[in-house]
């Protein structure tokens, strides 16, 4: 018979390089099992549009969920939105609900071309980062190394102050 306790035993997190689709979906579904499980304060999901990201899937929310308690903080930074929007209708869904422990910022295309930086496809934790170097082919890195997840944040910070407030939970008007 398995051990309960087990369950709360961190499991370590894959670290080296990662190729494929399927491996990047992997890859995100274990960060977010593991921020809900191991209570991750902070996470950083950025992109261009997120249109291949596994937002939408049923799992991937439900982890969410565990996860989103108060004190959590989820950044999402992206040129645009509309691949959310587009196809993960069940993320918009869990945005809207915990709208106060989410903040979203998008990056013109044409400034982070002029400014050399465009917007890293990764997912960023105090602990792991999972970073798609080439998008296009979905090949990356995962690792725990702090210079690494240090350089990336940086990445993703130069980003953030130069995006504007996007993505609303709500829309107003008539």
């Amino acid at each position: 018979m398995d051990d309960p306790s087990a369950l709360s035993v961190p499991m370590p997190l894959p670290e080296g390089r990662f190729d494929g689709r399927e491996a990047f979906d992997r890859l995100l579904r274990i960060a977010l099992a593991s921020a809900a499980r191991q209570g991750w304060r902070e996470m950083v999901f950025s992109d261009p549009d997120f249109a291949d990201w596994p937002l939408g899937e049923r799992a991937c929310i439900e982890a969410l969920q565990a996860w989103s308690s108060s004190g959590r903080r989820l950044m999402l930074l992206a040129e645009r939105f509309d691949g959310i929007e587009r196809w993960h209708a069940r993320f918009v869904g869990w945005r809207r609900t915990w709208d106060h422990i989410v903040e979203c910022r998008a990056v013109r295309a044409p400034h982070a071309q002029r400014s050399g930086r465009s917007v890293p496809s990764a997912l960023w934790t105090p602990g792991w980062i999972v970073h798609r170097i080439d998008a296009e082919h979905s090949r990356g890195v995962s690792s725990t190394d702090a210079r690494t997840r240090s350089e990336l944040r940086e990445t993703i910070d130069a980003c953030w102050r130069t995006g504007r407030p996007a993505f609303p939970a709500t829309t107003a008007g008539l």
